[in-house]
């Protein structure tokens, strides 16, 4: 008897479980932004990837929350520098040039730092749809990524400021062709302005003399 109870036990307990995963979703919180699991996992690396690249990305804030914690995984794979976290890091980004810079750049710049390697910076909602927009940049490339704007704005005034001051410098002078042509034409007469005539009259609902 006490066998057969066990087994009932352990039957019903299997029977939770089972129960437990197919129905509660324990353990699978993940963001889908309306795509299918490789559709997402291709962008979100391609994502990661211009990140790598570019320092700074802007997209919305759905998508930069979901970017985060791959970022700063594949930062960790730079870390550690082993042979088998550089295939880990090439088998989810699918870019060697991202997976070189990440590894020869960004992550010997983070050595010092125990995650946190990006930071959000929300920028209000677009015009088109209202989404919620938002930039991902990594932590320590604040300064890199506001002076070069900076630098080109001022070599562009610069330029500006310049094309002036030569033109000022140099004034056309008038061609001898032109002179020439105009010397040729001659001077055209005023045709005789038109006299106005007088505008007639005429007084709706009553008969003109002519018509009576």
């Amino acid at each position: 008897m006490v066998p057969l109870r066990v087994e009932r036990l352990a039957k019903s307990k299997r029977q939770i479980e089972d129960h437990v995963r197919r129905v509660m979703r324990h353990q699978k919180k993940t963001v889908k932004l309306g795509r299918t699991a490789e559709h997402r996992k291709a962008l979100l690396a391609n994502q990661v990837c211009s990140l790598i690249e570019h320092q700074r990305i802007k997209t919305t804030l759905a998508k930069a929350k979901a970017v985060r914690p791959l970022a700063e995984r594949m930062v960790t794979l730079g870390k550690n520098g082993s042979i088998h976290a550089r295939r880990t890091a090439l088998a989810t980004l699918r870019q060697k040039n991202a997976v070189k810079k990440l590894f020869d750049d960004i992550a010997p710049r983070s050595a010092e730092r125990n995650g946190g390697y990006t930071r959000i910076v929300k920028l209000g909602q677009r015009k088109s749809d209202s989404a919620s927009m938002a930039f991902i940049e990594w932590v320590d490339v604040e300064k890199v990524v506001e002076e070069k704007p900076a630098e080109e704005k001022k070599a562009k005034r610069k330029e500006a400021e310049a094309k002036p001051k030569e033109k000022e410098a140099t004034p056309e002078e008038p061609r001898a062709e032109e002179l020439a042509m105009k010397e040729e034409k001659p001077a055209e007469v005023p045709a005789p302005a038109e006299e106005p005539q007088p505008k007639k009259r005429r007084w709706f609902g009553r008969k003109s003399d002519a018509e009576k």
